[in-house]
């Protein structure tokens, strides 16, 4: 039983990971789009609307990139760690050979 619920969460994270990084996002940025085409009256608020929607979906989506550069980081900081770990076991660098 909790095999079958494992697996089926292991295939929810990925689309919901995706849904969460750019979903949101898309979304913004669709509904400044309506409000552009919607509220295009004799105001122009519309065009206020799409820039408050469409600069929040923008945000949302460098937001998550920044993110990810930064998640990306820590592997790299690992991997240095690792190889400065070697040369002081070894006396010189991996070269991967």
């Amino acid at each position: 039983m909790t095999l079958g619920r494992t697996s089926s969460l292991g295939a929810v994270k990925p689309v919901l990971l995706f849904a969460v990084r750019y979903g949101i996002a898309g979304v913004l940025i669709l509904i400044g789009q309506i409000v552009l085409v919607t509220g295009s009256g004799p105001t122009g608020a519309g065009w206020e609307g799409w820039a408050l929607f469409t600069g929040a979906g923008i945000a949302v989506l460098l937001f998550n990139l920044l993110f990810r550069m930064g998640a990306e980081g820590e592997g790299e900081r690992d991997r240095e760690e690792a190889a400065r770990r070697y040369f002081d076991q070894h006396g010189h660098w991996p070269d991967g050979d």
